[in-house]
């Protein structure tokens, strides 16, 4: 299961509020390849589930994830922050390892199930342009 604070369904709503498109009605969460430490998040905005969608409802917003990534994001809660090192969604993901030192991209574990060690926290964006990895 995937959770979502209030304060980033709020945001959620706030953003589709001001798309053009009425028929975007929910928050979709994708693990993809790429990054400087292997995977990254890719949230956006979609008109609703697809075949094999896990659908979370939360806070009053729609949450889809896409059955390739959700093994990857079980467990890991999706926040908004807004503070001195950025603002933006931030999800704290218990399945992974590593995370690039700019937060762009993270490591996940391999084989393994969600356990009890460290969750790394990223944020969701683009790739890394300005951290190096020796």
């Amino acid at each position: 299961m995937i959770t979502i604070t209030e304060k980033a369904a709020d945001k959620v709503r706030e953003f589709l509020a001001a798309e053009d498109d009425a028929e975007l009605t929910a928050l979709r969460v994708a693990v993809q390849g790429g990054g400087c430490s292997g995977f990254q998040y890719a949230l956006g905005f979609d008109t609703g589930a697809q075949d094999g969608d896990e659908v979370i409802e939360a806070h009053g917003i729609t949450v889809l994830v896409d059955p390739f990534s959700m093994p990857y994001l079980h467990g890991a809660d999706i926040d908004f922050v807004d503070g001195l090192n950025g603002t933006g969604f931030s999800i704290t993901n218990p399945n992974t390892v590593a995370g690039c030192g700019c937060g762009s991209s993270f490591q996940l574990k391999e084989g393994e199930e969600a356990g009890d060690e460290e969750a790394v926290t990223a944020s969701a964006g683009g790739g890394c342009t300005s951290c190096s990895h020796g």
